[in-house]
């Protein structure tokens, strides 16, 4: 084997060593480096452009549900971050503070946002006065800095990261309400539709919700090794943050009231649950959703066809480009094909197509599938119709995959030891009765760092069993324990 062989391959195993392996794909497939700071990471193109798909996607279902994109900036006064104290007490921790202008301190400090309610909400209560300006709903794409994270895994937790962060003002609670559910289900959507990940809907128990929130929403994804990640959350902020920052309205009587207000965002995180979701051990594997190439096409000749077979793949990249379709023609003579295989399906590409003479000759096309090596001979005709429906096919396997891990995954359990021995030996979500407790939680944390990641939306839904699981009390609830990154 050569050097470049060794470079290319992934050496650990997802099953057994998923951290080593997940770090070790994001880098041998180009998605991004670690930066020299702890905590950072440097996105390269590859990463970046699957960002810009996902940031597309769901840009523009925000805009066609009346979000405009605005742009905040990313210091925070610290007597802006105070007027919000539940703001200030949740996140403080985590602020990272600009105490200096050059060689001049700052007569007041300033946070680089954590998160923006604090900068956005107070320019809201200048732009709102009655009732028809509302609702009003702002967007914006943007990073933020968490000073938390202490072990970095590239997207999943970094003490930078991307993201979008919606906030809005409404009259009444159930129009605030309806907006929350609105970018909950949005957030579902971008991650079956477009990540192919399924995912569950929820909301976080009373004592892990936003601070400052009323209620905060969740979609939550399993991945492979057993662990949830947070997918997405969505909250419903009530009328506290309004009131901290004085966002009033007169309404139809010209009776002043209290807006309500939600805000919402998804990071790159998704990008992590992707990568961790359906990659192997031969490298990264992307949804045609998203894929920075769709297809790649790679030929294959010998010296006396080399001309022929060319010019062939040549037409077939032209026909997809026409088409819209992503595509990248690897006629590098440097390489060998079974080195292009290794390298394009290490990066991730969803569909390649063979070409030798035998194609040329009989008019066809290999085309093999990423997710799984499956190949299928498609005549050289209709090919950039014919190869959507292999899109549709690759994309339908990754979503089937993860839908199986989901569903072997969520257990029930009715005793404390029940809850801890799930965890401890499957991993996956244990479905289990909760009187509402933070001690409960506490107890299966400090056991086995398992914690309640949802409950059930509805809060009148009944609990899965009469008494709480752990303490005995009466239930009020239903809550799925696991690991979570």
């Amino acid at each position: 084997m050569s050097n470049d062989d060794q470079e290319l391959g992934i050496t650990e195993s997802k099953s057994y060593s998923p951290g080593d392996w997940y770090a070790e794909v994001v880098l041998k497939a180009g998605l991004a480096d670690y930066a020299p700071m702890g905590g950072f990471i440097v996105t390269r193109p590859r990463g970046y452009a699957l960002w810009e798909g996902l940031q597309d996607r769901l840009d523009g279902w925000f805009k066609e549900t009346g979000a405009q994109n605005a742009y905040f900036p990313a210091l925070i006064p610290e007597s802006y971050l105070e007027r919000e104290s539940d703001i200030v007490e949740g996140f403080d921790p985590e602020v990272a503070w600009v105490t200096h202008g050059g060689h001049d301190e700052l007569d007041e400090r300033l946070a680089f946002r954590p998160t923006s309610e604090s900068i956005i909400t107070p320019f809201m209560s200048q732009w709102v006065r009655s009732h028809r300006d509302l609702p009003l709903r702002l967007n914006q794409w943007c990073s933020v800095i968490r000073w938390e994270a202490t072990d970095t895994k590239p997207f999943f937790r970094t003490k930078e990261f991307l993201w979008q962060e919606g906030h809005t003002a409404h009259e009444t609670r159930d129009e605030a309400w309806d907006e929350t559910m609105t970018r909950l289900d949005q957030y579902q959507r971008v991650f079956e539709e477009v990540l192919a990940i399924p995912v569950m809907p929820g909301r976080k128990p009373e004592h892990d919700k936003f601070p400052g929130a009323d209620t905060t929403t969740t979609v939550e994804a399993l991945m492979p090794d057993g662990k949830s990640v947070q997918g997405a959350t969505s909250h419903y902020l009530g009328q506290g943050f309004a009131e901290a920052y004085d966002l009033y309205f007169t309404d139809e009587n010209e009776e002043e009231r209290v807006a309500h207000t939600t805000s919402w965002g998804l990071s790159w995180r998704a990008l992590g649950a992707l990568i961790m979701t359906h990659s192997d051990e031969q490298g990264f594997v992307c949804p045609p959703t998203l894929a920075p190439e769709q297809v790649v096409i790679v030929p294959i000749w010998q010296e006396e066809n080399r001309e022929e077979v060319l010019s062939y793949a040549e037409g077939i990249a032209e026909d997809l480009e026409d088409a819209g379709v992503r595509v990248e023609l690897d006629d590098r003579d440097e390489r060998n094909p079974g080195f292009k295989f290794n390298e394009w399906e290490l990066k991730g590409v969803p569909v390649r197509f063979e070409i030798g003479p035998h194609e040329v000759e009989d008019d066809e096309i290999t085309v093999v599938h990423r997710p799984d090596g499956e190949n299928v001979v498609e005549d050289r005709a209709g090919i950039a119709e014919t190869v959507q429906d292999h899109f549709d096919v690759v994309f339908d396997k990754m979503y089937e995959a993860a839908e199986e891990n989901l569903e072997e995954n969520v257990r029930e359990a009715d005793s404390r030891a029940d809850i801890l021995g799930t965890i401890g030996q499957h991993g996956g979500y244990v479905k289990t009765a909760w009187c509402g407790d933070e001690d409960c939680e506490t107890e299966i944390k400090d056991q086995i760092s398992a914690e309640i990641v949802m409950v059930p939306l509805d809060r009148d839904e009944e609990p899965c069993g009469d008494e709480c699981s752990i303490c005995g009390d009466e239930a009020e609830e239903t809550a799925y324990f696991a690991k979570s990154y």
